[in-house]
C-alpha cells in the first residue's frame, strides 16, 4: 500500500511541475488560476451553504433591519443636498457680482435668475439674502418677478429675527446650521446660512430652510410609529425632530429642543449616542457607513448627517432584529479568500512575468550603453526567451546594414552621439574618416549592379579588417559612402589607421577599368581630428571629415587628406 501510495504521489508531484512549474508563462498563470478559483469557489459554496441554511429563516428581519439604515442614509442625503445646494449659489459668480455692485439692475436680475433658479429645488421655497455692506436683506421666492426683487428689510445686529445674518457673519465656519421657526409658515425648520466671499472678504449671507415634516413623512408616514421611530439630534444631542410627533402641532412649533437622554431611557442606546457623537470609530470622518447595533428592545442605527455635526437615529422593534453573525463569517470569509488569492497571485506574476522582464529591461538599458552586453533570456524557451530573442534580432536589423554586414548609419549616429558624451567629460580626442570608392557609379555601370553589392561588401570587410580596437567601428553612411569611428585617436594614430585602409583596398585587387586614379577599385579618404566639447555635435566631425573627402577627389582619388578640426564661433 506505502508503495502505491509513494507512486500516486510522485505522479501527482510529476503532473503538478508539469502543469505549474514548467511550459509556457500563459498556461502556468491559467492553470494556477483555474486551480486557485476551483478552491475558492468550493470553500465559499460550502461556507454559504451552511450560513445561508440558517439565515433562511430570519430573511423578513434582516430586511427591516436593512432598511432602518437606508432610511437613515437617506435622510442624511436629503440634508446633505441641501447645504450642497447652498454652497453652490453662495459661491456663484454671478451673485458674487452683484452683491459687490448691489445697485447695478443688470447684474441684480442676473442674480435674481440664479436665485430663483434654485428656490423650490429640493424643499426650499424662498431664500433670504443680507448683504454686509450696506445691511439690506432681499427675499426671493419662486414666485417672484424680476421687479419683486427689492429689499425688503435693514438688518438690525440687535434685532433677534436678523441673528442669523450676524451669527454667520461672525462665525469662523464658512456656513452655520441651527433649527428655528419660519415666521411666516409658522413651522419648525432647519436653517442654512452661507457666507458669500470673495478673496477671503466676507461680502453677505444666504438663508434658507429645510422643512422637518417634509423629509420625515416622506421617510416614516408609511411605517407604524410603534413599529419604527427616528430622531434627528443636533452636535449636543438635543432633538430637533421626532418622527412619533411629526403631527403634534406643539412639537413642530416648539423653538426649543429636549435633551436625547429625556425622550429616551436605555443606558446602553444612551452610550452608543454618546459614543458616536464624540467621534469614535472615525463617526465624523465621512467614509463609514451607518453604525447599526441590537439593543434590549431591537435594532438602532445611526448615521451623521455629513458636514452639520447632526445625526440621524433609527429605532426599530425586537420583530426587525436579525442576528448578522452568520453574514460576518460569509464576509470574513470571502475577504480572506480574496486576500489570500492576491497574495499568492501577485507572487506568481513576480516569479513568472515581472522578475524576467525587469531582468530584461536591466540587460536592455545596458546593451543600449553597450552593444556588447549580452541580451537577457534568448536562451529561454517561453515567451519571454521568444521577446528577448525578438527584440534582439530587430536590434540587430536596425543597427547593421543589411548588404554589407556592418553596422549602418543608424547606429553609428547614436553610439557616435555617446561616445562623444563620454569623451567630453573625461577630455579626450577623436577622430573621424570617410570614405567613398573612387568612380563607383562607373563600377556599377560597367560590371553591372550585382557585381557592385559584392564590390560593397568586399571593400565593407577590408574596412573592418583595418579596425583592431574594440571602441573602434566602420559603418556603411550610404550608397558608396563609409564612416570610421576612432575615439581616443590623436592625428598620427587617424593617418596610420587611413593608410591602411587605402592599402587594403588596394591590395583585394578589384579590377576597375573605369578607374582613372588606378585599374583596380580604390577608396578616398578624408580625415579630422579633435578634442571633444561639451557642445559639439557629432555632425560637425563628420561634416570635417567629409570637407577633407572632398579634398581627396579634387587632389585625384586613392589617397587620404587631413583637416584639422575647426571650433566653432
Amino acid at each position: 500500500m506505502s508503495v502505491i501510495m509513494k507512486k500516486a504521489m510522485t505522479e501527482i508531484r510529476r503532473w503538478l511541475s508539469v502543469r505549474f512549474y514548467s511550459g509556457r508563462i500563459s498556461q502556468r498563470f491559467r492553470n494556477i488560476n483555474v486551480l486557485l478559483f476551483a478552491a475558492a469557489f468550493c470553500i465559499m459554496a460550502a461556507v454559504m451553504f451552511f450560513a445561508f441554511n440558517n439565515v433562511t429563516n430570519r430573511i423578513s428581519a434582516d430586511y427591516a433591519g436593512r432598511y432602518a439604515a437606508s432610511s437613515a442614509e437617506a435622510l442624511s442625503a436629503h440634508i446633505a443636498r441641501e447645504l450642497d445646494l447652498m454652497f453652490r449659489i453662495s459661491n456663484s459668480d454671478v451673485v458674487i457680482d452683484w452683491v459687490l455692485d448691489e445697485f447695478d439692475e443688470q447684474k441684480k436680475s442676473l442674480a435674481f435668475k440664479e436665485l430663483t433658479s434654485v428656490v423650490g429645488e429640493y424643499y426650499s421655497y424662498h431664500l433670504y439674502i443680507g448683504i454686509q455692506s450696506s445691511l439690506n436683506q432681499y427675499k426671493v421666492e419662486s414666485s417672484h418677478r424680476a421687479v419683486d426683487f427689492e429689499m425688503v428689510a435693514v438688518l438690525d445686529e440687535h434685532n433677534p429675527t436678523d441673528a442669523w445674518h450676524f451669527d454667520c457673519i461672525r462665525s469662523e465656519y464658512g456656513y452655520l446650521l441651527k433649527t428655528g421657526i419660519d415666521n411666516e409658515m409658522q413651522r419648525k425648520r432647519l436653517f442654512v446660512d452661507f457666507k458669500v466671499e470673495k478673496d477671503g472678504e466676507i461680502l453677505g449671507v444666504i438663508c434658507t430652510g429645510l422643512e422637518f415634516s417634509h423629509v420625515t413623512q416622506e421617510l416614516f408616514s408609511h411605517y407604524d410609529s410603534n413599529d419604527m421611530r427616528g430622531f434627528i439630534i443636533d452636535e449636543n444631542s438635543a432633538v430637533l425632530m421626532d418622527s412619533s410627533l411629526m403631527r403634534d402641532k406643539e412639537f413642530m412649533n416648539e423653538l426649543s429642543a429636549s435633551p436625547i437622554k429625556d425622550v429616551l431611557d436605555d443606558p446602553y442606546i444612551l452610550s452608543v449616542i454618546e459614543s458616536h457623537q464624540g467621534g469614535a470609530d472615525g463617526y465624523w470622518d465621512g467614509t463609514g457607513q451607518p453604525g447599526v447595533f441590537k439593543t434590549s428592545t431591537g435594532l438602532m442605527t445611526i448615521a451623521p448627517i455629513k458636514d452639520s455635526g447632526w445625526s440621524v437615529i433609527i429605532l426599530s422593534e425586537a420583530t426587525t432584529l436579525f442576528d448578522n453573525t452568520y453574514f460576518i463569517l460569509i464576509i470574513a470569509t470571502v475577504l480572506l479568500m480574496l486576500v489570500a488569492f492576491a497574495l499568492v497571485t501577485n507572487a506568481s506574476h513576480y516569479r513568472m512575468i515581472f522578475k524576467p522582464l525587469g531582468k530584461l529591461e536591466r540587460s536592455l538599458a545596458m546593451h543600449k550603453e553597450n552593444s556588447n552586453e549580452p541580451i537577457y533570456g534568448t536562451e529561454r524557451d517561453d515567451e519571454l526567451g521568444e521577446l528577448s530573442k525578438t527584440i534582439q534580432d530587430l536590434i540587430t536589423k536596425a543597427n547593421i546594414d543589411a548588404l554589407t554586414g556592418i553596422y549602418n548609419r543608424r547606429f553609428m549616429e547614436a553610439n557616435l552621439e555617446r561616445t562623444m558624451g563620454y569623451l567630453s567629460r573625461q577630455g579626450g580626442m577623436l577622430s573621424v574618416l570617410m570614405l567613398d570608392i573612387d568612380f563607383f557609379k562607373k563600377y556599377n555601370d560597367t560590371y553591372g549592379h550585382e557585381q557592385g553589392d559584392k564590390c560593397l561588401k568586399a571593400v565593407a570587410m577590408t574596412l573592418s579588417g583595418a579596425i583592431t580596437r574594440a571602441s573602434d567601428f566602420v559603418a556603411r553612411y550610404g550608397g558608396e559612402e563609409f564612416v570610421a569611428i576612432l575615439p581616443n585617436t590623436d592625428e598620427p594614430g587617424a593617418r596610420l589607421v587611413a593608410e591602411k585602409i587605402i592599402e587594403n583596398v588596394r591590395s583585394i585587387n578589384i579590377p576597375h577599368v573605369q578607374n582613372a586614379a588606378a585599374p583596380y577599385v580604390t577608396v578616398s579618404v578624408g580625415v579630422t581630428t579633435g578634442n571633444v566639447k561639451f557642445m559639439q555635435g557629432w555632425e560637425t566631425y563628420v561634416k570635417r571629415a567629409d570637407e577633407a573627402l572632398y579634398m581627396s577627389k579634387e587632389h585625384g582619388r586613392n589617397q587620404y587628406t587631413y583637416l584639422d578640426f575647426l571650433e566653432e564661433e
